[in-house]
């Protein structure tokens, strides 16, 4: 419900225009997240991933498929180059004298035909020497076949039985690949959210700079009128007004700088939170007394758990599963495929009644097999190069194990080293605020120099920048540690 009226409360000043936005960390958290253009993109990626991997499992299914084809040809076809003259024979393969014109003569007591130089042949190996009595027409015109418009069509029905493996490690490779897009939509995520945590925390800083700046330019606004009263008076110097005036302008400048850094680094993170950069946006921690730190007993992580927890480590835990998939492939590459299929042929002009003009078809079935024999050891180095891809994403891997769990470390130790640095600071503050309490006792008694009133004025200042930035180095390493370990979305 905070969060929802924080968001109400953007969007009525972006309609309205001047009403000032309070946000605070979870608000401005949950702004990025919702406008930031990255994150789209990624969330379409893990979306397009997500139907890739559908598609995928799409090839264990029959795949129905249809052809067709047109073609205009030059000439039609002829089954025979002219007019020809068929013999007619009392029955298929019988020759007697009743059939042909040749004379016959005797020989070993059977009757021989003979040629027409009257030499005995054998009808068998000889057929053109036979003289036959009767003819039946054939025309040239009768054997031409109609091609010159063909139409073809096919539909098949195709369905895998074994591919080699191939079929389940693309299905694999395809659920390695959204989990991967997902991974990367959280490495996103928690980038974004360090990235605003930074920004958030920057302005916090620089708010509390500016009045920081703000009271000490008022400090050395009333050291300026006393020193000038006491001038006047006699008891103080030209000199100690011209160093006084001297430290007032070096202090205007600088809060005039704080004022500009706190207008930038609020345009930023109006940027980040996909409000517009002119957005008067307050923060609610801005009252840095308000936060409450609590220093730990020495904060250490769980390693293990850190390493299962950050996506960084996720994405190049997937790659390396998906390597391994691709040798997978690059080994079905090379192994016997075996497929269901089915065919329905139909095509005009048609044979199989006949040549006719019109379309006929018939149905067929079987079984595709196809084996690899010899292709020169391409796929021996194939699979050499895949297996050198999967060891080169597992050295990656626990290369960057041995980083992260460095990066853990280093920002525990900074974590810790941050509340040391807390504590230095506010008993370093103590000391300026009691300095600067004497030295104004000290200067409004007449025993203090201006000089040494300004080196306290400076102290003093120095001393509560010290505090602000410590207490922003905490916040600041805690986001560090929560990023390092993978946390940043509690």
């Amino acid at each position: 419900m905070k969060r929802f009226l924080l968001l109400l409360v953007a969007i009525l000043f972006v309609q309205g225009g001047k009403a000032e936005v309070v946000l605070d960390l979870d608000s401005c958290r949950t702004l990025a997240i919702k406008n930031n253009k990255g994150l789209q993109i990624a969330r379409g990626k893990v979306e397009a991933a997500t139907y890739q991997k559908k598609a995928a499992f799409t090839n264990y299914l029959p795949e129905l498929s249809a052809k067709g084809a047109y073609l205009r040809n030059q000439k039609n076809l002829s089954l025979l180059d002219g007019d020809k003259y068929l013999p007619i024979m009392n029955s298929v393969g019988s020759i007697d004298a009743t059939v042909i014109n040749n004379k016959w003569t005797n020989l070993l007591g059977r009757p021989v035909p003979l040629d027409a130089d009257g030499v005995p042949f054998n009808p068998a190996t000889n057929p053109e020497k036979i003289q036959w009595k009767n003819y039946a027409y054939l025309p040239k015109e009768s054997f031409d076949v109609d091609m010159r418009n063909l139409y073809v069509g096919i539909v098949t029905l195709t369905q895998p039985v074994y591919m080699g493996g191939k079929i389940a490690a693309y299905n694999k490779i395809a659920g390695y690949a959204k989990e991967l897009a997902e991974t990367q939509e959280e490495t996103g995520r928690q980038e974004l959210l360090l990235e605003t945590d930074e920004a958030y925390w920057q302005v916090v800083s620089l708010t509390n700079k500016q009045k920081l700046a703000t009271s000490y330019v008022e400090l050395l606004k009333k050291l300026d009128s006393d020193v000038q009263q006491m001038i006047g008076e006699g008891v103080a110097t030209a000199a100690d007004g011209l160093s006084v005036r001297v430290k007032l302008n070096e202090a205007e400048m600088t809060l005039g700088k704080v004022e500009d850094g706190v207008s930038l680094s609020r345009m930023a993170l109006c940027q980040l939170c996909g409000l517009p950069v002119e957005t008067p946006v307050r923060l609610a921690d801005e009252q840095l007394s308000s936060i409450s730190l609590t220093a730990p007993e020495g904060r250490t992580a769980d390693l293990s758990q850190a390493l299962e927890m950050r996506p960084e480590l996720k994405s190049l835990s997937l790659a390396t599963k998906i390597y391994k998939q691709k040798e997978r492939v690059a080994l079905a590459e090379h192994l016997p495929n075996v497929a269901l299929m089915a065919n329905y042929l139909t095509s005009n002009p048609s044979a199989y009644n006949g040549i006719e003009q019109k379309f006929g078809g018939q149905f067929n079935v079987g079984v595709v097999v196809s084996v690899p024999l010899f292709h020169f050891g391409e796929g021996i180095y194939q699979r050499k190069a895949a297996r050198i891809e999967t060891r080169n994403a597992e050295l990656q891997l626990a290369e960057a194990r041995e980083k992260v769990g460095l990066q853990i470390s280093q920002a525990v130790f900074k974590y810790n080293e941050a509340f040391k640095n807390l504590r230095r600071a506010e008993k370093n503050l103590e000391k300026a605020d009691e300095n600067l309490r004497y030295a104004n006792l000290g200067f409004e008694e007449g025993v203090i120099a201006p000089s040494g009133v300004l080196e306290a004025h400076t102290a003093w200042l120095s001393a509560h920048g010290d505090q602000i930035d410590a207490q922003i180095e905490v916040r600041l390493c805690e986001v560090y540690l929560n990023k390092a370990v993978g946390m940043m979305n509690e």
